[in-house]
């Protein structure tokens, strides 16, 4: 949607073009205030929530949680250890892309894996439809909410984002175009091994864009905007 077609919504409606400058934003991706440290593990924790959350209703996770569990599946471990051997490997394909970790990227491997066992072992699994749709909009939610407070610490790239901008940046291919090729690759890797995909899938793919942006603007409300910085049509490209 154009800036000119949202132009009817109030200011406070309008989702977040940019990656606001908050207060607790960081300068170095290797230095910290304790501020920043707290927002970036609350916001990986809610990231890894909504993924539970998307997991317990049945209705088809993001790709690269597709993935997750089916590895899961295969080697007989937990969704959360899986993510983490994921994360881990993703992580080393970025040696021959001389891509340099910052502390966001070892934090996201190790909060969202944890985040993620620990709420999915404290979920019910629903039957019913209805809370089967509300458990789906509830994780799409706090992922754009988490990711919101986790791209505003500006410590590192989650282990994928970095992959992804990698590649880019050494093949010259659009981002969304690497991303998209990415992540169809992981989501039918996860298919043959035995990951659950559906309509949750389709409505997470339409919905995390839109769901960022309105989670970076929940943080620069709460964190004090100043100047932007980067482009929000990037920032569905970046996940946590």
């Amino acid at each position: 949607m154009s800036p000119k077609s949202r132009s009817w919504l109030p200011l406070w409606l309008r989702p977040e073009r940019t990656v606001p400058v908050t207060r607790w934003r960081s300068e170095r991706n290797w230095t910290a205030r304790p501020t920043t440290v707290l927002i970036l593990i609350a916001g990986l924790f809610l990231f890894g929530a909504g993924e539970a959350f998307l997991v317990a209703a049945g209705l088809g996770n993001s790709p690269w949680t597709v993935f997750a569990q089916g590895l899961g599946e295969r080697l007989g471990i937990s969704i959360g250890l899986s993510t983490f051997i994921s994360s881990v490997l993703v992580l080393a394909l970025w040696i021959p892309l001389r891509q340099r970790p910052g502390m966001g990227t070892i934090t996201n491997i190790i909060v969202i894996s944890i985040s993620l066992q620990v709420v999915i072992n404290l979920l019910p699994e629903p039957d019913a439809l209805a809370i089967r749709i509300a458990f789906l909009a509830l994780g799409i939610v706090m992922v754009g909410l988490g990711s919101g407070l986790y791209l505003t610490c500006n410590v590192g790239p989650g282990p994928r984002d970095g992959w992804m901008t990698g590649v880019h940046r050494r093949t010259g291919w659009p981002v969304a175009r690497v991303r998209l090729g990415i992540e169809v690759v992981v989501l039918t890797i996860g298919l043959i091994l035995g990951g659950t995909a559906g309509i949750g899938t389709i409505a997470f793919a339409l919905l995390i864009g839109p769901a960022v942006a309105y989670g970076l603007k929940f943080a620069g409300f709460i964190g004090g905007t100043s100047a932007p910085d980067i482009l929000q049509e990037d920032a569905p490209e970046l996940d946590a």
